[in-house]
């Protein structure tokens, strides 16, 4: 059985009401560097999902964020491991995007959604954000 990896990852859109814009962030390092995906990471014990995802933005970007909706639950298989990927709607309630971690970062549209190189799990999430922004 492969080794299980449960993240989080936020979605973070310009506002929750509207969804006109999505954030993502290209990594900086390591065997996918260069490739898009949203921010976030590992679920620490005795963390919520939620309470995952406030810290990893505040440690990556420098902000607090709100979290919103699950949109959704992303299983996938990478050669190593089994990773599962709750992917929440979220909002900047606090500070400016800093780039701690990652390489480079932009704001997409529905129209600019195919223009990056998203790493295969988060390109599974794709299809669904495409339908759900304005």
């Amino acid at each position: 059985m492969a080794k299980v990896v449960k993240v989080v990852a936020a979605v973070i859109c310009d506002t929750m009401n509207e969804k006109k814009e999505i954030f993502a962030t290209a990594r900086g390092y390591g065997e996918f560097k260069g490739q898009w995906e949203f921010p976030g990471g590992k679920v620490e014990a005795g963390e919520t999902p939620q309470q995952a995802l406030i810290r990893e933005i505040k440690e990556e970007l420098d902000t607090v964020i709100t979290v919103g909706d699950l949109i959704s639950t992303i299983e996938y298989d990478y050669p190593t491991f089994h990773l599962s990927m709750d992917c929440f709607w979220c909002e900047v309630i606090e500070g400016e995007l800093k780039l701690l971690e990652a390489e480079s970062a932009c704001w997409l549209t529905k129209n600019t959604l195919y223009d990056v190189q998203w790493l295969p799990a988060d390109f599974t999430l794709i299809e669904k954000i495409y339908s759900m922004l304005h």
